[in-house]
């Protein structure tokens, strides 16, 4: 079912373009600021709280090699933390990445 889930995911993101996943922690500032910028950039994101929940956390940790938050994956690829964020989004390149134009429904 799971498998089923992400593939309908993934078709749905591929039409409306990037799928960008951000895990993050409340009391994180760098977290909360990757927020806001991607609110700013209007992608489509998931949202994932890793603050109590310790399987996504580990998901995380899995899925990027590090322990630190955020962490963002746009459409599967890891693309590091905030500073990674807002470097690309400085030098013109996150635009691009998300899908310049593109004004996309963020997912909770």
């Amino acid at each position: 079912m799971k498998k089923q889930a992400d593939t309908a995911r993934l078709a749905a993101a591929n039409e409306a373009g990037p799928w960008v996943e951000v895990y993050h922690k409340t009391w994180c500032s760098y977290s909360r600021v990757a927020l806001a910028l991607l609110e700013e950039e209007d992608p489509r994101f998931e949202d994932i709280g890793v603050t109590d929940d310790e399987i996504r956390e580990r998901e995380m940790i899995e899925r990027a090699h590090v322990t630190s938050v955020p962490q963002i994956f746009v459409d599967g690829e890891s693309i590091g933390g905030y500073d990674d964020l807002a470097a690309l989004d400085a030098h013109g390149l996150l635009d691009g990445l998300l899908g310049e134009g593109k004004k996309l429904s963020r997912a909770v």
